[in-house]
């Protein structure tokens, strides 16, 4: 049964996937900070650090596609393609 909810999961549509890096970021920030304060039900303490680890996957695939960008430039460089491709 679980496995049947992660793959439903991992179907549905994921709504952070539109998240810029920057707003991922500064809402993550929100949460981290919502945390540390605390005062929060233990409920309610789940579900930001649910929304964290989201908030931190759309940081990572945005930063892993930026690195890609890098990597693809520099080897079209020392490949000698003065336009990048």
């Amino acid at each position: 049964m679980a496995e049947q909810q992660e793959q439903q999961d991992a179907a549905a549509p994921n709504p952070d996937d539109a998240l810029g890096y920057e707003h991922a970021r500064d809402a993550l920030l929100d949460v981290v900070r919502q945390l540390e304060n605390g005062g929060t039900s233990l409920e309610e303490s789940l579900a930001l650090w649910e929304r964290g680890e989201q908030l931190a996957k759309v940081c990572q695939r945005w930063l892993d596609g930026a690195r890609a960008r890098l990597d693809a430039a520099l080897a079209a460089e020392e490949g000698g393609d003065p336009r990048g491709e």
